[in-house]
């Protein structure tokens, strides 16, 4: 991307070195590692702890010691999620980037500016020995985007600041002042497989190329779910013919909205044209329902090798009925802030996970404790009403909005004076680990804002390349502004 010319040059540098390293979730040691002799090298304190989270600590330019130290903090890792005719591996394949007209994407995967544009943004700030602020503390974490597990284990002593300025949001013009919890529900149906035999019509079915998303920002934006979409169809069948399910797989990551789906069944060979019938009926309701947000939405249904068993009848019933009668989607707004999500769920992925096992995770999120607890405890009643064994995990708290915040006051005002147009405030569906930032320090003032980007969470990411720009003037300006200790 160098040789592209972008601007800020310094920070697409350093996405460009980004891009390079594998950075899955829960496989970040490449990465941390490179942070860390990144610190180094400029001859500044740098902290790594057992996890693999990595603080660098710059001292304030000259003239600016007075000044509250700012903590700086993005998420080393990202979602790695691919096109299925792309044949990448993000343990050892650099992200392929190019340009289409102001955004910068990624050739069939994801492109990783979540949230490696504000990593690169941190080792800018770090680099540039003119910038005039004061005490900076550059803090990297591992494994956001799966649990934020690095936040969780942050011991308080790697957040010793005043102000914390997270950079892992996604829409430049806007300063986030809160987000939504979250927590994870995970089934397991256990079933026995039965043999079938007799004049059986094999079909596999493919639902594929739906927009999907991330489960936070994108819930309340209409898009099909792959699973729900599947298991849909999959009841239809049932109902109407002798059916055997044989398999099924959709979704992979929790907090994605799954754009693929597929499952092979059986029916008699008699039923096979009434059932290619429904299926065309089926499609055609679903794309005229769909028709604004699932554009390129595709329905495959078509013959495939015979098996000798199947699920038994009375397990794939209620695997598929329970999934059917799960909660998908927005659960309740927000009464406080105006067309702000406050509770949702998303079924994100249902999968052999052994030879007798399906497992399904699906993800809450709330902004009130309680709320998310109760649609938690919602989605879990139809998947235990469907005979599964069910747990929750991975629960993280909220950020609660402080309107009169300092840091919040101050940024306002340099983004007025920067572009003479006022800053949107707002509050967040997706988790940001700011929440348990605030359980470990409680006095921490906070912001989170970020350029532009778009389809996060799937292939169709990608990062507006004028927006970093205007991101990077704000926080350049904002840290110049920060205030004094008292």
């Amino acid at each position: 991307m160098s040789e592209l010319n972008l601007e800020p040059k310094i920070v697409f540098d350093f996405f460009d070195e980004i891009c390079k390293i594998p950075r899955a979730s829960k496989h970040e040691e490449l990465i941390s590692a490179y942070l860390q002799e990144f610190g180094k090298k400029l001859g500044y304190e740098t902290i790594a702890d057992e996890a693999g989270n990595v603080l660098i600590k710059k001292p304030a330019y000259p003239g600016y010691e007075n000044c509250k130290t700012i903590i700086l903090q993005s998420h080393m890792d990202m979602v790695c999620d691919k096109r299925p005719e792309v044949e990448h591996d993000f343990s050892k394949d650099p992200i392929k980037t190019c340009i289409d007209g102001e955004w910068l994407t990624a050739c069939g995967t994801t492109l990783g500016a979540d949230n490696g544009i504000g990593v690169a943004a941190q080792m800018a700030v770090l680099a540039d020995k003119n910038l005039r602020h004061g005490p900076i503390n550059c803090l990297f974490t591992i494994d956001e985007e799966t649990g934020l597990t690095g936040a969780e284990v942050l011991v308080p002593s790697m957040l010793d600041g005043d102000i914390l300025i997270n950079l892992d949001s996604e829409d430049e013009g806007e300063i986030f002042i809160g987000c939504a919890g979250g927590v994870c529900t995970y089934a397991d149906y256990k079933f026995m497989w039965t043999p079938i035999a007799g004049d059986l019509f094999f079909f596999k079915v493919e639902i594929s190329g739906l927009t999907g998303g991330h489960s936070g920002d994108d819930i309340n934006k209409e898009r099909a779910n792959a699973n729900k979409l599947l298991v849909r169809f999959l009841c239809q069948v049932a109902e109407k013919y002798e059916f055997y399910l044989c398999d099924i797989d959709g979704g992979s990551l929790h907090n994605a909205i799954p754009r693929d789906a597929s499952a092979v069944f059986a029916v008699q060979s008699a039923d096979k044209e009434s059932v290619r019938i429904d299926f065309n009926l089926f499609a055609a309701d679903v794309q005229e329902e769909y028709a604004v947000t699932e554009p390129a939405a595709k329905f495959l249904l078509q013959s495939t090798d015979p098996c000798t068993s199947a699920i038994e009848k009375k397990s794939a019933t209620g695997l598929l009925k329970s999934l059917q009668a799960v909660f998908n989607g927005v659960f309740a707004m927000s009464q406080d802030v105006p067309g702000l999500v406050e509770t949702s769920s998303n079924l994100a992925s249902v999968k052999k996970s052994s030879e007798n096992i399906i497992s399904v995770v699906a993800s809450q999120r709330s902004a009130i404790v309680s709320a998310r607890e109760n649609v938690a405890r919602t989605v879990a009643a139809a998947l235990e009403l469907g005979g599964a064994k069910v747990r929750h995990s991975g629960g993280y708290p909220g950020w609660k909005p402080n309107p009169r915040s300092q840091i919040l006051e101050i940024a306002a005002n340099v983004y007025r004076d920067l572009y003479g147009e006022e800053v949107k405030v707002k509050a967040i569906h997706a988790g940001l680990e700011c929440g348990l930032f605030l359980e470990k320090a409680p006095h921490l003032d906070m912001i989170s804002f970020g350029p532009t980007m778009r389809g996060v969470h799937s292939p169709d990411e990608k990062l507006n390349i004028p927006s970093v720009e205007k991101f990077w003037k704000h926080l350049v300006a904002l840290l110049e502004k920060a205030p004094a200790k008292k």
